[in-house]
């Protein structure tokens, strides 16, 4: 029988002390911790822990990283408005146009109508609209920003990283170390986290024990920042987010002669995502996916996860549960805070390999 707090937000939640949000990431990346979840069919088996940098280790020739290219842009804007005073926007994603659809702080301070200058620069915006479904508002860029290839370059020069609200510190640093080392499509305001790793080192000695990989791309957006708030979990409807899974990934998949393991959420919100788009089957896919991912699921596609620890309440830690119950979840949780285990974007990570995963969420044999 089900159990029915799986289906409770409030199930999910758990202390975390702040010393245990990391503030910075640790060099070189593949020194960061790796809490390795132990297998179902041991139950008294206690979790091991390493560091990424033993996936080494872990992974097999033959198996397939599938891992998100998208590039963070440069999306946190300082503006000043007609009046003098200085505002901020994160830029969102493109409404055409040189349009673009922004958060505003303060936002109240933002109407449609108002001029905007980036500070420290002549470059003129304008606010459109507001829009109701994010509360953000729709500014007028210049016309050439017309998508994230073309407004890159400006936001290079004048933006900064837009970093999560729970890191405190700022470096320049961050422009490098909150991108991922294959980071190629431009378009995420939040980095795939589970990906920041990966070190040239590491990638070139996957590659060398013949483990292989294949790129997704989601631009991690808006609902990056939005809480949960659905206490019933079967009334919940998640942001949907643009992906983009490849005939060549789908190939890869095919092929893959050993697990299928998605590096971080957002790989397998788009392989899940396109499998669900086709009935449940892998093919090539181009557009939303608003999947909700929650224990009962089962995967179509993946079978294993490198994940980092998420936010209680999350729709990350209900993925995360859908693999291996919720029970189990809060339990390594409350171990990796008791051994220091550093949290979130720039923290450590969680290795769950295929024998770990429930066998009800295991997808079908290939």
């Amino acid at each position: 029988m089900p159990d029915p707090r799986d289906l409770q937000l409030s199930s999910y939640d758990y202390p975390l002390p702040p010393e245990c949000i990391a503030q910075a990431p640790v060099e070189p990346r593949h020194s960061a911790r790796l809490l390795m979840v132990p297998p179902q069919r041991e139950p008294s088996a206690e979790a091991a822990h390493g560091q990424v940098w033993d996936l080494l280790e872990q992974l097999q020739p033959g198996d397939l990283l599938v891992v998100n290219d998208t590039r963070v842009l440069k999306a946190r804007l300082a503006v000043r408005r007609s009046g003098g005073g200085l505002s901020e926007l994160l830029v969102l994603e493109p409404r055409g146009e040189g349009r673009w659809l922004c958060l505003a702080r303060p936002a109240k301070r933002m109407r449609p109508g108002d001029n905007l200058t980036i500070d420290g620069t002549s470059i003129s915006l304008k606010v459109l609209a507001e829009d109701p479904a994010s509360g953000g508002r729709v500014v007028q860029f210049p016309s050439d920003c017309r998508d994230a290839e073309t407004i890159e370059g400006l936001l290079n020069d004048v933006g900064e990283v837009p970093l999560p609200p729970h890191i405190e510190r700022h470096d320049p640093s961050d422009s490098q170390r909150y991108q991922t080392r294959y980071a190629d499509r431009p378009g995420a305001v939040a980095a795939p986290t589970a990906g920041l790793h990966f070190s040239d080192e590491l990638l070139a000695g996957l590659q060398q024990k013949g483990v292989e990989l294949a790129r997704i791309t989601l631009h991690v957006g808006l609902g990056t920042f939005r809480p949960v708030e659905t206490e019933d979990l079967t009334a919940l409807e998640l942001h949907s987010e643009w992906v983009d899974v490849s005939p060549a990934v789908v190939k890869a998949v095919q092929a893959c002669r050993g697990r299928v393991i998605a590096v971080g959420t957002t790989s397998v919100r788009a392989l899940e995502g396109a499998a669900q788009a086709h009935g449940g089957v892998l093919k090539p896919y181009t557009g939303p996916v608003d999947l909700v991912i929650q224990p009962g699921y089962q995967f179509k596609v993946i079978q294993a996860l490198l994940t980092n620890f998420h936010l209680p309440k999350s729709s990350l830690l209900l993925l995360v549960s859908a693999l291996i119950g919720r029970e189990t979840l809060l339990k390594l949780y409350a171990e990796a805070i008791e051994r220091s285990y550093r949290f979130f974007s720039y923290g450590d990570a969680m290795w769950i390999d295929a024998a770990a995963v429930q066998p009800q969420a295991r997808p079908p044999a290939r």
